[in-house]
């Protein structure tokens, strides 16, 4: 199937990307670097939304920028777009073909504005309100639910980051990400078995924190799209001031809790759903401590950095909303009500 093709091909897609597309990220940077920058002005859509959480814990940790998340309405309908000066303005879009996306570029560049598009059409109209272009390059995206157009933002916004800081470890952490994925999707049957024990849920929450924040946006999106679950996001700190209330024995809950600065807060969490209400967990960890809590523990390797996990993460999350969607027994190639294209004005 398309869905399952496009999901395991991501290691060898983000490898190129990688190898690729260095020199053009650090002329991007190099760019960047003669502006007067003070913050990033971000606007995207669905998955490519999804992109720009990560960025901005991302380009807020390791880059020092601060980053705003734009509301095109502003842009488009209400005609009032903020102020934007100093402003790295990009805009994420897998196809660039989303009017309003575009519009907060055209009028980032009318305030005189830097403008990158990350995209993975580099003619697009996007692309071509930018004055820079990086071509995530996942090749034809054939699925409605996008899976490696995902990864690929955010490899190219990890390249980003670390072409503006410049270190030497970043870059050779980033060059182990296509095999730390690749043993992610070593899971892929145990993934198929374990997806039969939720086939008849029809609600869920998918909790992360951190860099994973955006994490379970997307593991959310996905079981949104593919196996129409009520699956709601939220950070950790933000489930306990009062959604927690919703979970009672047997809930199933999804998490993503990878080691790292946010870790043991994300673990305080888990022990207290599990032990406590005896909630189902549905987890991704690379910490033992973590899995020994899930009825389902998926697994990506130990030495994965906090600030990659959210590439290597996302991998048996999209396969577990793939063979839930097949234990289901809907279409995992067409879901209803969606296109793959979603041009908003």
């Amino acid at each position: 199937m398309t869905l399952h093709f496009e999901i395991t091909e991501q290691p060898d897609r983000i490898k190129s990307l990688l190898f690729s597309q260095r020199k053009t990220v650090e002329r991007i940077a190099a760019e960047i670097q003669k502006h007067n920058i003070q913050y990033v002005f971000l606007a995207a859509r669905g998955t490519s939304d999804n992109a720009g959480r990560y960025a901005n814990y991302l380009l807020g940790a390791m880059n020092g920028l601060p980053l705003a998340l734009a509301t095109p309405s502003l842009f488009t309908y209400y005609k009032q777009p903020p102020k934007l000066k100093n402003a790295l303005v990009i805009g994420i879009s897998q196809s660039g073909k989303s009017p309003d996306i575009v519009s907060v570029l055209d009028e980032g560049k009318r305030q005189g504005c830097l403008t990158l598009a990350i995209t993975n059409e580099p003619n697009s109209p996007l692309a071509q309100a930018s004055d820079f272009v990086f071509a995530v390059q996942a090749g034809p995206e054939k699925a409605v639910a996008a899976t490696k157009t995902y990864t690929a933002e955010l490899m190219t916004i990890a390249m980003l980051s670390t072409a503006l800081h410049g270190t030497k470890k970043a870059w050779v952490e980033l060059a182990k990400v296509p095999a730390w994925m690749t043993q992610a999707l070593k899971q892929d049957d145990f993934i198929s078995e374990a997806a039969q024990r939720y086939r008849y849920i029809d609600q869920t929450v998918v909790l992360g924190r951190g860099f994973n924040y955006a994490t379970a946006f997307e593991w959310a999106l996905k079981m949104k799209e593919l196996t129409y679950i009520i699956a709601e996001p939220y950070s950790s700190a933000d489930f306990a001031h009062g959604p927690i209330a919703m979970v009672e024995s047997g809930y199933p809950v999804f998490a993503v809790a990878s080691k790292g600065k946010v870790f043991d807060s994300m673990l305080t969490m888990l022990k207290r759903l599990r032990e406590e209400i005896s909630a189902e967990l549905v987890l991704i960890s690379n910490d033992k401590r973590a899995l020994s809590l899930a009825q389902i523990p998926l697994t990506i390797p130990a030495e994965v950095p906090e600030w990659l996990s959210p590439l290597v993460n996302i991998l048996p999350a999209q396969l577990f909303a793939y063979h839930l969607t097949i234990a289901k027994g809907y279409n995992t190639e067409q879901p209803r009500s969606i296109r793959k294209v979603t041009e908003t004005t």
